[in-house]
């Protein structure tokens, strides 16, 4: 199992990332009226499969939990995390 740093979040370019020896994987994000559109998921080529995109969606999901907001899940990825994941469902915006 591939050891991933934690996320980290910088909210001026609406953005969680994890640095890496071969670039940064990232999930960018935009957010309305304290929605977190959840955008896009991009990890190194040499990286994937290896668990970073999943860390980027949990670090945004404890992100949008803590801070009372919900979640539109528009990146792909995202999307099939929280199928992986149902439990975390709860936060998706329905409408």
């Amino acid at each position: 199992m591939t050891n991933i740093p934690d996320a980290t979040h910088d909210a001026a370019a609406s953005v969680f990332q994890i640095d890496t020896a071969h670039g940064k994987a990232l999930l960018r994000y935009v957010e309305r009226n304290g929605v977190l559109d959840l955008v896009h998921t991009e990890v190194p080529e040499v990286l994937e499969g290896q668990g970073y995109g999943s860390a980027l969606a949990r670090a945004a999901l404890s992100h949008a939990r803590k801070e009372g907001k919900k979640i539109i899940p528009s990146c792909p990825f995202v999307t099939a995390y929280l199928k992986r994941h149902p439990a975390d469902a709860a936060l998706v915006v329905r409408g």
